[in-house]
């Protein structure tokens, strides 16, 4: 367990870990170790090497690439040198991989190899960008990663730096077609190590390994990672999320403590042979992001036979939120379909209609506070007002506490769509639709998927005349937004419903797919 007295930002969390720690492995990458000591030493230098590039207190940088223990040590020299770092979702669209890199004003942008190509192509629209370095090297133009690295010096910056200065930024999908940069800091996440040590679910024993397998550019995998560098394990990361990779990972380094979304449970589930492994080592799964099923997990818990347990949360609210812990998971408890109690130091309001607090049971607008919710959206103070008011997170999520306090959603607010755990707003996907010469009107709800949760769904009506199908509209969305968010059916249909004021009745369209199902969500 992790002193949280001896961390004044996290850029203590390489210092204090080498400290107590430093012949331990930090880091596994495919075979590549790394040791406290070593992960200290390298983000010094990296954090000199972005001071020499210009980046002041509170400039911004940009990462593209898979997960790598190289985003963990430019992680670690980001904190150091007080600069927040943007991880890029790699599965967008290039150009929403443009804006995104824009709208940061990323200054200095760390490639990987497999987007060497696109990032190429993007150079002459990259207005902030004043340098690019390859991280796996093999580049004509750019600098290697580690040679860049290792000609700066070792000696720690010690730069000063305050709670309310922001560390990370992360873009989550906008209801306007743009994502929104979500701003932070260090003190939101010393409150989320406060909410792990001391809420029942992050209390880790050091040198014990742990996975590293969502995504560095989501909450989830930059926050495993975090986690478990500030408790002192052996984080293994793994560079795509491979259920089989996962399985040898969790059997070979005898994984202690892993997080998943439910869609890579639902994968590892399935995998042949899955119950023959040895996963006597594991002691806890940590899932989030998008509801589960109680098939799934009930069949998760036969498999693995460990304990599980649920963090809600939101990429503005740092990861942290709600916990339903291992206890909660017992059926006799008839907990499984909630999303657990407030986390340490976090409240949950549920707002009805009439902007009163509801009544146990009644369904309304779920409300957030605490100190891992976000400082804003960058540059973008409308947005921030609306989200943020008297200190309390709007969430968009529809729900409410039962007579224990218990939190459950019931619906989404704000229509949107989690596929996978990837968050799709059908705002920006009918923006893209709409451009098609053929569509006349367009309707985008997320629909019940077995293997996703939900499936994005177009819902389409043609100009007169007009003899597109399925396919067409499929592809043309395909080369303007990413895969996940394409919709992966196409409904045709007369008109769509809507009410005397031309406002969209989605709850309509999604009625006939979602009957049979207890929760609007899946």
């Amino acid at each position: 367990m992790i002193q949280l007295q001896e961390l004044s930002c996290v850029a203590d969390i390489s210092r204090y870990q080498a400290r107590i720690n430093g012949s331990n492995t930090a880091l596994i990458f495919e075979g590549r170790e790394t040791t406290y000591d070593e992960l200290d030493q390298r983000a010094s230098r990296i954090a000199n090497g972005l001071l020499s590039g210009h980046c002041s207190p509170g400039a911004r940088i940009g990462y593209l690439g898979k997960n790598s223990d190289v985003y963990f040590e430019l992680l670690s020299g980001a904190f150091k040198a007080n600069v927040a770092i943007a991880g890029i979702n790699w599965r967008l669209a290039a150009p929403e991989i443009d804006y995104v890199l824009n709208d940061a004003q990323a200054e200095i942008l760390f490639v990987g190899a497999e987007f060497y190509d696109l990032i190429e192509q993007l150079v002459p629209t990259l207005s902030t960008v004043r340098q690019i370095i390859a991280i796996d090297g093999g580049h004509s133009e750019w600098p290697d990663f580690r040679q860049w690295r290792d000609s700066h010096s070792d000696t720690d910056p010690m730069l000063p730096i305050d709670k309310d200065d922001d560390v990370v930024q992360m873009y989550t999908s906008g209801t306007t077609g743009h994502p929104k940069g979500v701003q932070l800091t260090n003190g939101n996440y010393l409150d989320l190590l406060d909410q792990a040590a001391n809420g029942g679910w992050g209390d880790w024993e050091n040198g014990e390994s742990t996975i590293v397998a969502m995504p560095i550019f989501h909450v989830a995998g930059a926050n495993a990672g975090v986690l478990g560098l500030a408790q002192g394990l052996r984080n293994i990361v793994i560079r795509d999320v491979d259920p089989v990779v996962i399985l040898d990972v969790l059997e070979q380094y005898r994984v202690r403590y892993a997080f998943f979304v439910p869609a890579v449970i639902l994968f590892l589930n399935s995998i042949p042979g899955v119950r023959d492994r040895d996963f006597s080592n594991l002691e806890t799964i940590l899932y989030g992001a998008s509801p589960i099923s109680q098939d799934v997990l009930s069949t998760a818990q036969n498999i693995f036979k460990c304990e599980f347990c649920q963090v809600y949360g939101l990429t503005e609210t740092g990861g942290g939120g709600t916990v339903l812990l291992p206890e909660d998971h017992d059926p006799s408890r008839g907990k499984l379909l909630s999303c657990g109690k407030p986390a340490q130091s976090s409240q949950i309001r549920i707002l009805s209609r009439d902007g009163t607090d509801a009544a146990p049971n009644e369904v309304g607008e779920i409300l957030y506070k605490s100190g891992s919710l976000m400082k804003g959206y960058w540059k973008n103070e409308i947005a921030t007002a609306k989200a943020i008011i008297d200190g309390w997170f709007y969430t968009g999520d529809a729900g409410y506490l039962d007579t224990e306090g218990y939190l459950y959603i019931h619906d989404r607010i704000k229509d949107m769509i989690v596929s996978g755990g990837e968050n799709v707003y059908p705002a920006e996907v009918e923006n893209v639709l709409f451009d098609h010469p053929d569509i006349s009107d367009v309707a985008v709800i997320g629909v019940p998927d077995e293997k996703w949760g939900e499936a994005v769904k177009a819902v389409v009506v043609l100009h007169p005349g007009s003899t597109a199908i399925e396919k067409d509209i499929i592809n043309f969305a395909k080369s303007r937004i990413a895969g996940y968010k394409t919709p992966k059916s196409i409904d045709f249909v007369q008109s769509l419903p809507r009410n005397p004021t031309g406002k969209l009745l989605k709850r309509e369209l999604r009625a006939p797919y979602w009957e049979k199902h207890q929760r609007q969500i899946n």
